[in-house]
C-alpha cells in the first residue's frame, strides 16, 4: 500500500483517529484490480475481491494506526436518489455475481476482525460515512475516509482526509483541502458544485455540455459558489453561458443528488462505539482458513489488536484458559524448558534426561531409580493418562528416501532436541528404546512420514497413539495444510512465528534461570556452562522443540472437537489403523520392469511426433501446439471454428473446451491436437515413473490421507492413481508393474460398482436393490426399466446413457452437466433424468433428503460417520450454494466408498498378518487393492481378499469383489 503524500503526524489534540471505509467501492475496485483466475479456493470460490480488500484494509490499519474503525456498505434496492431520478447510476453494469458473493465474505471477515459494519436502508454508504465523519469531528476525532467515490471529496476538512485509490487498491492519494483545491481549482466544500456543473458519468448525471472542470471552477470562483452561478446565469455570455441556461434543471438536480447527507440517525457515537476491538484468534483462523489466505492470516495476526481475554484459542474446545485446571497453551509454550543434546546437554546423557523427565527406560541397567518428575494428571481420551510424549521429526519423510536430521521429545513442560548424527552409542540406545517402546504413548504429526525418516536411520517407531494431522483432517477436511504450524494457529490460536515474541527469549534453555528455577538435572550436567548463555537456541532446534511441546495439548483439543463431531471412532478405528497399513505399503513399494517403461516411452514419443505432424497437415503449416495464442489463431481465425469461452487472453483452448469443439465440428486438426495432448500426458507419466524407480527396483509412492474432503486416498511421487485402467495405453503402462523377486504373482481385487451399491443401500430403492440381486448387467437392467423394454432390447447407447446418469447422480452431476457429457440437448437430458426418477423414485427422494438434511444440520455424513461441513448450503450466492449442493450429493456416497475401502485394507492387512502369510498389500488404487502373493499362497490370499473385502460393510445389497492374478499388474487385471 502506498500513498502519494506522507502520512501526517497524529495530532495530540485529537481524542482518537477514525478510519472509515466505503466497503462496496473498495471491493469493486479490488475485484477488477486482481485477476479472478489467480484467486480461487480449492472449493471453487473466487476470492480476488476479498483478497484485495483485505490486503488494502490491513495495510491501512498498519500505516494509519487508527484507534476507531467502521466500514459502510450499500444495501440492495433503491435510495432516495433513485426515487427522485430513476436513471441515477443507470448506466452502471449489473454487479457481477462473483462480486456479490464476495461482498458477503468481506463482511464475514470484518466480523471476525470485530470491525463494525454499517448499512442504512434507502441511503448509500457515502451518506453513512459523511454522517460518521461529521459526528466524529464534533467529538474531537481525526477522520480518514477510504473511498473510490469522488463525492467523498466534499467531506474533506483540516480534520478529515480522503484516501482515494488511483491504482487498483494498492495506491491511495491523500486528498487534503490543499490537494483538492490544487487538483480541481475549488475548495472541498465546493467540489459538489463543480460536479453539478460538469456532471458525473459514473452516476449517470449529465453535466452542462461544453463546460469542463476549468470553466466550472472559474465560474464558481467568480460568482462565489453554485448559487451565485445560477443567480448570474443570464450574465454569462457565449455558448457556455447559453448551455448553462439550457441545462439549469440538470444542474439543480445534480446538486440535490450529489450532496452527501450528514445527519442520518445511525444510533452510533463514533468515539464510543467504533473503537477497534481485540480480535479473537479462533474467529480469525476460521475465516482465513476457509478463504485459504495463509499469508494474509499472518498479516492480520501481526496487525490487528488481539483480545486480552482471548481464551477461545482452541477453536471452541474445552480445556483452554482460566478455571479449567490446565495451563494456557501459549503460556505453557513460553515456559517450555528446552535442552539440546550436544549443546547444553552433554553427549552421552540422553538416557538420563529421558529417565528423569519422561520416565523412559526405567528398567534399563543404567543407574537410576527410574523416577520421573512429571506431574501430569491423568486425562481421558486417546492421549489420556500420564506419560504421553510429543515427538517431532525433522528431515526427509519420504519412503526409502527418508532421513532424520533432528528429533524432539516433550511432555509439554520440557523438551529435548537430538541430532542423530551427533549421538554416542549410549545416546542412540536410549533413543531407540524410547522410540520402539510400544507401551509409551506418543503423539506424532505425520506419523507415517516420521516412521520413514526414522526407519532410514535404523530406528523403529512404535506406540503412536495419535496423529493430530489426521484428527484435524476429520474435524475440518477442507483445509489445505495440516502441518503443526498451521494446526497450532488454527486450534490453539498460537502463531509459532510470532506468538512467542516477548522481552525475554522464550522458551529458555533448561537451567538458564531466566524465567524458572534451574532444573537440577540440567545443573548436574553442567548446563550453566551452556554456549547459549544469551538465552538463545538454534532456530531449527527451538522450532522442533516447540512443535513437540504442543503436540499432546493439540491432540487433546482435537479430541474434544472429534467428540463433538462424533468422529472419535472414525479416528481410532479407521484413520489411525489405515495410516499404519499405508506406512508399510509405502515402505514395501511395487516392483517395476524399467525395460517395459523404456519401450512405452519410445512408443509414446513416436505417437507425439505422429500426432503433431498430422495436426500440422490439417492446419496447413507448423505451429507450437502448446501455445494458446497460436492455437487461437489457427482455430478461430484460420479455420473459422466457433469461439470457445472467452478469457482475459482471448478464447480458452483447454482440453474440455477443445473436446466439446471437436464433438461439434469433427475437424481433423482437433482430433490430432487432442491425440497429441493425450500422448504427451502419457509420455510424461512414463517419464515420471522411470525417475521414481528406487535402487531396489521398486516404486514407493506416497499415499495421502488428508487431501480429498470425501475421505478418498490419493497418491504422489509418483501418482499411481492417474494411470488409466480401461484404455490400452493405460494397460500397457500397468504391464511394467511386476511381481517382485521371491514372490509368485500379483493379485488384484476390486469392488464392482461400489458407489451404485451404496446408493441402493442408502436410498432403500427396491427397484435398484432388485437390479443388483437379479444377476443381470446392472446398467442394461436399469436401462430396460427406464425405457420400458427388455434387457435384450437395450441398445449400447441406452446402456451408456443410463450408466452416465447413474454415476452422475452419485457425483452430483446436474442436468446441464449430463447433457454435456452425453453430447445431447438439455431437454433430452432432463427427459432422461425424469424417466430415471419415475422408475427409481426412492433414489430421487434420497438425493433430495441428503441436501435438505445437510442444509439443516450443516454437514453430510457417511455410513461410518465421516462428516463434511458445507456452510455454503445457506449462502445467498447462488453459485456457492449450488456448488455446496453438488458436494452434499457426492460426499455421503463417495465418502462411504472411501471408508469401506479403508476398512477393507485394514482387515486384509490384519488377516495376512494373523494368518502368518508372507503375501503383502502393495497398492490401493480407487476401489482396487493390489497384493504381492508369496509362493503357494495364491488360493488362500484370493479367498481372504474376497471374504474380508465383501464383509467390510453390511449393505442391503452384496458387496461384489472381483479378483485377478498374473505376473504383472496388467495381467492381474480382470
Amino acid at each position: 500500500m502506498s500513498t502519494t503524500a506522507t502520512s501526517p503526524d497524529h495530532s495530540p489534540d485529537h481524542v482518537g483517529r477514525l478510519l472509515l471505509v466505503d466497503g462496496h467501492s473498495m471491493a469493486f475496485r479490488a475485484f477488477y484490480a486482481l485477476p479472478a483466475d489467480g484467486f480461487t479456493t480449492s472449493t471453487g470460490q473466487v476470492t480476488n475481491a476479498v483478497h484485495g480488500f483485505t490486503s488494502m484494509f490491513l495495510s491501512l490499519l498498519d500505516s494509519e494506526r487508527p484507534s476507531h474503525v467502521a466500514v459502510a456498505f450499500d444495501l440492495p434496492g433503491g435510495t432516495f436518489r433513485t426515487r427522485e431520478y430513476a436513471d441515477y447510476k443507470g448506466t452502471r453494469e449489473e454487479t457481477p455475481q462473483a462480486l456479490t458473493g464476495q461482498v458477503e465474505l468481506i463482511q464475514e471477515l470484518l466480523g471476525a476482525m470485530r470491525v463494525p459494519t454499517l448499512t442504512a436502508p434507502g441511503y448509500e454508504a457515502d451518506d453513512i460515512l459523511a454522517t460518521l465523519a461529521t459526528a466524529a469531528q464534533w467529538e474531537g476525532m481525526e477522520v480518514l475516509i477510504c473511498s473510490g467515490d469522488r463525492d467523498s471529496f466534499q467531506t474533506v476538512t483540516q480534520h478529515c482526509t480522503v484516501l482515494y485509490p488511483v491504482k487498483g487498491v494498492s495506491t491511495l492519494r491523500r486528498m487534503t483541502p490543499e490537494e483538492v483545491e490544487a487538483r480541481y481549482g475549488v475548495p472541498p466544500q465546493r467540489y459538489p458544485h463543480l460536479a453539478a456543473l460538469v456532471g458525473e458519468p459514473s452516476d449517470n448525471l449529465p453535466g452542462v455540455p461544453g463546460v469542463g472542470p476549468k470553466t466550472a471552477a472559474k465560474w464558481l470562483t467568480a460568482y462565489d459558489g453554485l448559487d451565485g452561478v445560477i443567480a448570474s446565469a443570464d450574465q454569462i455570455r457565449g455558448k457556455a453561458g447559453q448551455s448553462l441556461r439550457d441545462h439549469l434543471d440538470d444542474v439543480l438536480r445534480n446538486r440535490r443528488l450529489n450532496r452527501l447527507l450528514t445527519d442520518l440517525d445511525l444510533g452510533v457515537s463514533p468515539s464510543r462505539d467504533l473503537r477497534l476491538s481485540g480480535s479473537r484468534r479462533g474467529d480469525l483462523a476460521r475465516v482465513f482458513e476457509a478463504l485459504e489466505f495463509r499469508t494474509l492470516h499472518q498479516r492480520a495476526l501481526r496487525t490487528l489488536p488481539l483480545a486480552d481475554d482471548d481464551h477461545d484459542r482452541a477453536d471452541g474446545a474445552e480445556g483452554v484458559g482460566p478455571g479449567t485446571g490446565r495451563q494456557d497453551p501459549l503460556e505453557a509454550l513460553r515456559a517450555l524448558e528446552v535442552s539440546v543434546l550436544g549443546h547444553d546437554l552433554p553427549a552421552g546423557s540422553l538416557g538420563q534426561w529421558l529417565r528423569q523427565h519422561l520416565g523412559a527406560g526405567a528398567d534399563d541397567s543404567d543407574s537410576s531409580d527410574g523416577s520421573s518428575d512429571s506431574d501430569e494428571q491423568p486425562r481421558d481420551g486417546v492421549v489420556g493418562g500420564s506419560g504421553v510424549v510429543g515427538l517431532d521429526v525433522v528431515g526427509s519423510l519420504q519412503p526409502t528416501l527418508g532421513e532424520t536430521t533432528l528429533l524432539s521429545f516433550s511432555d509439554g513442560r520440557r523438551a529435548v532436541v537430538v541430532d542423530p548424527s551427533l549421538v554416542t552409542p549410549e545416546d542412540e540406545a536410549a533413543l531407540a528404546r524410547l522410540l520402539a517402546d510400544s507401551s509409551r504413548p506418543k503423539v506424532v504429526a505425520d506419523a507415517k512420514g516420521s516412521w520413514h525418516a526414522l526407519e532410514a536411520r535404523g530406528l523403529r517407531l512404535d506406540g503412536v497413539v495419535a496423529d493430530p494431522s489426521l484428527a484435524a483432517y476429520l474435524c475440518r477436511p477442507e483445509q489445505r495444510s495440516y502441518a503443526v504450524k498451521d494446526l497450532a494457529q488454527r486450534w490453539l490460536g498460537i502463531d509459532l512465528d510470532s506468538s512467542l515474541d516477548s522481552p525475554d527469549p522464550l522458551p529458555q534453555p533448561a537451567g538458564s534461570g531466566r524465567s524458572h528455577q534451574p532444573d537440577q538435572t540440567a545443573l548436574d550436567l553442567g548446563c550453566l556452562d551452556s554456549p547459549f548463555d544469551d538465552g538463545h537456541l538454534p532456530e531449527e532446534a527451538l522450532a522442533s522443540a516447540r512443535r513437540a511441546g504442543l503436540l499432546p495439548r493439540l491432540q487433546e483439543v482435537l479430541e474434544a472437537q472429534m467428540a463433538q463431531r462424533e468422529s472419535t471412532g472414525l479416528f481410532t478405528g479407521l484413520e489411525m489403523p489405515v495410516a499404519a497399513t499405508l506406512t508399510m505399503m509405502e515402505h514395501t513399494g511395487i516392483a517395476v520392469d524399467d525395460a517395459v517403461l523404456a519401450r512405452r516411452e519410445i512408443e509414446l514419443e513416436a505417437r507425439v511426433t505422429h500426432a503433431a505432424e498430422a495436426a500440422f497437415a490439417a492446419a496447413g503449416h507448423e505451429l507450437n501446439l502448446s501455445s494458446p495464442k497460436q492455437l487461437q489463431t489457427v482455430l478461430f481465425d484460420e479455420l473459422n471454428m466457433p469461439r470457445t469461452r472467452r478469457t482475459k487472453t482471448g478464447y480458452t483452448t483447454d482440453a474440455e473446451a477443445l473436446a466439446a469443439l471437436y464433438a461439434r465440428t469433427g475437424h481433423p486438426f482437433l482430433e490430432h491436437l487432442l491425440e497429441h495432448r493425450d500422448a504427451i500426458k502419457l509420455r510424461q507419466t512414463v517419464e515420471g515413473l522411470r525417475k521414481a524407480v528406487q535402487p531396489d527396483g521398486r516404486i514407493h509412492t506416497t499415499f495421502q490421507q488428508t487431501i480429498a474432503a470425501t475421505g478418498r486416498l490419493s497418491s504422489k511421487d509418483p501418482n499411481l492413481q492417474n494411470i488409466p485402467a480401461r484404455t490400452e495405453e493405460g494397460l500397457s503402462i500397468r504391464e511394467a508393474f511386476t511381481v517382485g523377486e521371491g514372490y509368485e504373482c500379483l493379485m488384484t481385487a476390486d469392488y464392482s460398482q461400489i458407489e451404485m451399491r451404496i446408493m441402493a443401500h442408502l436410498s432403500g430403492d427396491e427397484a435398484l436393490i432388485e437390479a443388483f440381486r437379479s444377476g443381470e448387467d446392472l446398467h442394461r437392467y436399469v436401462a430396460a426399466l427406464v425405457h420400458g423394454t427388455t434387457v435384450a432390447e437395450v441398445s449400447s447407447q441406452q446402456r451408456s446413457h443410463i450408466k452416465a446418469m447413474s454415476y452422475g447422480l452419485a457425483y452430483g452431476l446436474s442436468t446441464f452437466g449430463l447433457a454435456r457429457q452425453l453430447g445431447i440437448g438439455n431437454a433430452e437430458a432432463a427427459a432422461l433424468r425424469d424417466a430415471y426418477f419415475a422408475r427409481f423414485g426412492q433414489v430421487r427422494d434420497y438425493l433430495e433428503s441428503v441436501v435438505e438434511q445437510a442444509r439443516r444440520d450443516g454437514y453430510t455424513q457417511t455410513m461410518f460417520g465421516r462428516r463434511r461441513y458445507l456452510p455454503d448450503l445457506t449462502s445467498d450466492s447462488r453459485q456457492r450454494r449450488e456448488m455446496a449442493e453438488r458436494a452434499a450429493l457426492n460426499a455421503p456416497i463417495q465418502g462411504s466408498a472411501a471408508d469401506i475401502v479403508k476398512k477393507a485394507m485394514i482387515d486384509v492387512d490384519q488377516a495376512l498378518a494373523e494368518g502368518g502369510l508372507a503375501s503383502r498389500l502393495l497398492l490401493q488404487i480407487h476401489d482396487e487393492l493390489v497384493v504381492e502373493v508369496a509362493a503357494g499362497e495364491a488360493d488362500t490370499v484370493k479367498e481372504l481378499l474376497q471374504e474380508r473385502m465383501s464383509q467390510a460393510a453390511e449393505l442391503s445389497v452384496p458387496l461384489d469383489v472381483a479378483t485377478g492374478s498374473g505376473l504383472s499388474w496388467r495381467a492381474a487385471s480382470h
